[in-house]
C-alpha cells in the first residue's frame, strides 16, 4: 500500500508524536509498505533523519508546532491511504478539506492528545476544538487512540459517542532492541558526580513551553519532601527548553544537590540514562499528556515507573508501577518510597517481559496493517 503520514513534528525534535510516528513508519517499511512522511521543515538541522521517505516541506506559515504546508494536497491524491497524526494545527484543517473533495480516498486520523495552554493560547485551543475539531475527525474513515480510556475524557469524547465503532485502540510500541536491561553505566554516574549505589530516578521530558504540563515542578516538590525526611536518593533529569533554567533555580532554592539537568542527549545516548536509573517518574498535570512513551522506554530498560493517574497515561502505568492522584507532590513522594522497597532484579524482568508481550512495534504495525486493509 502507498500510505502517507503527516506529523507535526519529527525527529530530531524531541517530542513523543513524531516519535510514534518514526517508529511506526519504520515498522510498516519492513512489512513491505511503500510509506511517506510529510512533516515541516521548521530548520536546516534534521541530523541525520532525512531518510528517503521522508519530506520536509517549508510551510507557508508556521508558529510553534502549527504549521500551514498548501503544498502538501498535491503529494496525497497518489496514496492509498493517508494517515494524520492530530493535534496538527493549520495541515489538519487543509487534510480535512482535501479528504471532503475527494472522499473514494481513505483517511485515518491518529488522536494523539489535547491541548492545553495558558492564557490566549489556551483560549484559542478550546475554541478550536470546538469550533474545527469535530468536522476535521468527522472526515475520517477510521480513528485510532493509543487508548480508548483516555479518548472517552478527551476533546475528542463527543465523535466517541457519536460512533464508537469508527474508533480504535491501538497502544503505541517501543524499540525492545534500543531499549534493554544493561548494567548501570558507571562513565555517566562519573561524569555527573553521582553514587552508582544509591537509589537514581529518572525524568526525561521536553522543558520548552508546549511541554509545560510534564510537571516537573511537582517532582521537585516531592524531592524536596523526602530531602526534609532524610531519604537519600538522586536525580537525573533529561531534556532541554526554555524552561530548564526556571527548574534548575527551583531545585538549587529547595537545596537539592543530587539532581542534574542534563539538557538534551542524544538519540544513542538515551538508553544509557535509564540504564542508570530504578525509578522513571511522569508527573504530568493534564490531559494533554495521553499516554507516555517514557514509560515503556523505561519498562523496556527494566525500570519501574510512576505516573501522574491522567486517563491513557494510567494503563500503561498500573502495568509497570504505580499512579499518583495528578499534582498530588506529597503522594508522589510516598509512591517513591514504597517503590524504591519493592526494586529488585526479578521486577526488572517482569517489566520487560510485560513490554515484550504488550507493547512491541512489530506488535503494532502487524495491527496498523489490519486496520488499514479494513478500510
Amino acid at each position: 500500500m502507498k500510505i502517507a503520514h503527516i506529523v507535526s513534528t519529527f525527529p530530531p525534535y524531541h517530542g513523543g508524536m513524531g516519535n510514534v510516528v518514526f517508529e511506526e513508519t519504520q515498522a510498516l517499511h519492513a512489512r513491505g509498505h511503500d510509506v511517506r512522511v510529510y512533516t515541516p521543515q521548521y530548520n536546516a538541522d534534521t541530523n541525520g533523519f532525512d531518510e528517503e521517505y521522508v519530506t520536509r516541506i517549508a510551510p507557508a506559515f508556521s508558529y510553534g508546532n502549527a504549521a500551514y504546508i498548501p503544498q502538501l494536497k498535491q503529494e496525497l491524491d497518489e496514496m492509498d491511504i493517508v494517515h494524520l497524526h492530530y493535534p496538527f494545527f493549520g495541515t489538519a484543517h487543509l487534510v480535512g478539506k482535501w479528504k471532503q473533495k475527494h472522499p473514494e480516498k481513505k483517511l485515518v486520523i491518529t488522536y494523539h492528545m489535547n491541548n492545553r495552554a495558558q492564557g490566549i493560547k489556551g483560549l484559542f485551543f478550546r475554541y478550536y476544538a470546538h469550533a474545527y475539531l469535530p468536522k476535521i475527525l468527522r472526515s475520517a474513515n477510521l480513528l485510532i487512540a493509543s487508548s480508548l480510556d483516555y479518548i472517552v475524557t478527551s476533546d475528542a469524547s463527543q465523535i466517541y459517542r457519536e460512533d464508537p465503532k469508527k474508533w480504535s485502540g491501538l497502544p503505541f510500541g517501543v524499540d525492545t532492541n534500543r531499549f534493554d536491561i544493561r548494567e548501570k553505566p558507571a562513565y555517566l554516574f562519573e561524569q555527573y558526580d553521582l553514587d552508582i549505589k544509591k537509589p537514581t530516578i529518572i525524568l526525561v521530558a521536553s522543558m520548552d513551553e508546549a511541554h509545560h504540563f510534564k510537571g516537573v515542578d511537582i517532582l521537585l516538590k516531592a524531592l524536596l519532601i523526602l530531602k526534609k525526611n532524610n531519604i537519600d536518593v538522586q536525580t537525573i533529569c533529561v531534556g532541554d527548553g526554555v524552561l530548564k533554567e526556571r527548574y534548575m533555580l527551583t531545585a538549587q532554592g529547595y537545596g537539592l544537590k543530587h539532581i542534574q539537568f542534563v539538557g538534551s542527549v542524544s538519540y544513542e545516548e538515551l538508553p544509557s540514562y535509564y540504564n542508570m536509573a530504578d525509578i522513571c517518574i511522569l508527573p504530568s498535570t493534564s490531559t494533554a499528556e495521553a499516554f507516555g512513551m517514557v514509560l515503556l522506554e523505561a519498562m523496556a530498560s527494566g525500570v519501574s515507573v510512576i505516573a501522574s493517574d491522567l486517563p491513557g497515561v494510567r494503563s500503561v502505568a498500573t502495568d509497570g508501577g504505580l499512579v499518583f492522584p495528578v499534582g498530588d507532590y506529597k503522594k508522589l513522594a510516598k509512591s517513591i518510597v514504597g517503590l524504591l522497597s519493592h526494586i529488585s532484579s526479578e521486577q526488572n524482568i517482569i517489566l520487560r517481559h510485560i513490554v515484550e508481550e504488550t507493547y512491541s512495534w512489530t506488535t503494532h504495525a502487524e495491527k496498523l496493517e489490519s486496520i488499514y486493509k479494513s478500510l
